[in-house]
């Protein structure tokens, strides 16, 4: 008899795994495995520091991004003070289940089915990776943190069938030699309608490798055909492919992230992927600490609405910046008009310095109020057109 069975071994699973082992809790985690999901694999110093990340698996550092315009107008804004680290999802992902279950979990490779219940006996049911054949495991509760398209959520979650998402693509190839188009310390970040229409491409370093890709809800846009013209405009064309991933991003963390008896959701499934930025290793890692939590004080005391803490938490920490970051794509990723609005703020060093406080620390920054205002008046000017698109 388990205490939690934990669906998913990405970085909110495996997070909520190792977090149950190590409160003692018997806990069993079940991933299909084998499976990299695309990510350009952008992680923040607290991160690092939160959840104990050893240099090992840091690819790259990087000390600049990069922000380019639909007319090619490029804005470098350098990362005071520290550094933006970057992992790779193949590498990384494992080490997480691993470290999980060095502290106690059991693991087990297999696809969710579902959950069955009668009366006070309860079990996950899942297909066995090897064999094919259906498995049950005897537990308490389970969190699901299968991804966007979950389907623990889709079964057990009121609006769990509802997540509105983006699909991400991206490849990785080799990386090249450092040039004037490329660098292995510096992100670059690409707002062209001509690539995305509604959200951005990228390009970042990690060290041998890079993730070059793009994102979009929209239906009809050639995801591949994208990203080679963003290769070709990015002069990486003829760097070789290692690999080529697609997957949805959520779009919003959901309203509810637990049935009221027995499920919690977490990271992906959730929905805590930011607005905006697409940032998602930092939240899903919080999404599974929270959903852990939760499970634990529902373990101890037997309260089904105990569940709630896992998004009560979260949201108590993080919904002003994700309010935030969700108002700045809708105002600025509608057109490419606006994204070269958007651009063009950034060249603001006021802009800059807050941006990355922000990013960096998870939280708005509020010591400079008169930097505040002066970026309020200028947004104001940019959505109202009272100013140039080009004037910084």
């Amino acid at each position: 008899m388990y205490d939690v069975v934990v669906i998913g071994g990405g970085p909110s699973g495996a997070t909520a795994t190792e977090d149950l082992a190590r409160s003692g809790h018997k806990v069993a985690m079940i991933d299909r495995e084998g499976r990299i999901k695309p990510c350009g694999g952008a992680v923040p110093p607290r991160l690092i520091e939160e959840f104990h990340i050893p240099d090992s698996q840091i690819v790259a550092r990087i000390n600049t991004a990069r922000m380019i315009s639909p007319t090619q107008r490029q804005v470098d804004i350098p990362i005071e003070n520290g550094y933006v680290g970057m992992v790779d999802r193949e590498h990384f992902d494992v080490f997480l289940r691993e470290r999980a279950a060095k502290a106690g979990a059991d693991r087990f490779t297999g696809t969710y089915l579902r959950f069955e219940r009668d009366g006070e006996t309860k079990n996950l049911i899942y297909r066995d990776k090897e064999s094919g054949e259906e498995r049950a495991l005897a537990c308490k509760m389970i969190i699901g943190a299968d991804g966007a398209r979950s389907q623990v959520a889709k079964a057990e979650v009121p609006g769990g069938d509802k997540i509105p998402y983006v699909i991400a693509y991206h490849e990785i190839i080799e990386a090249p030699e450092p040039d004037a188009s490329y660098s292995p310390m510096r992100c670059d970040v690409i707002y062209d309608g001509a690539i995305s229409p509604d959200f951005y491409g990228w390009v970042f370093p990690h060290g041998k490798s890079a993730s070059v890709g793009m994102g979009t809800g929209l239906e009809g846009v050639d995801l591949k055909q994208a990203t080679a013209d963003l290769r070709v405009a990015s002069g990486l064309q003829d760097c070789k492919t290692i690999r080529r991933e697609g997957a949805p991003i959520p779009l919003r963390p959901m309203d509810r992230w637990d049935n009221g008896t027995d499920v919690v959701l977490a990271g992906d499934a959730a929905g805590v992927v930011a607005p905006s930025s697409g940032e998602g290793i930092y939240y899903a890692m919080v999404g599974g600490r929270v959903a852990a939590t939760a499970a634990s004080a529902y373990l101890k005391t037997g309260r089904a609405k105990d569940l709630q803490l896992a998004r009560k938490l979260f949201m108590r920490e993080h919904k002003s910046v994700f309010k935030v970051l969700g108002a700045m794509q809708n105002a600025y990723y509608r057109s490419d008009e606006r994204r070269e609005r958007f651009v063009s703020l950034c060249h603001d060093i006021d802009v800059q310095r807050l941006t990355f406080e922000a990013y960096m620390n998870k939280k708005l920054v509020k010591a400079r109020p008169m930097a505040h205002l002066k970026i309020g008046l200028k947004n104001l000017a940019h959505l109202t057109r009272m100013i140039s698109s080009t004037r910084v």
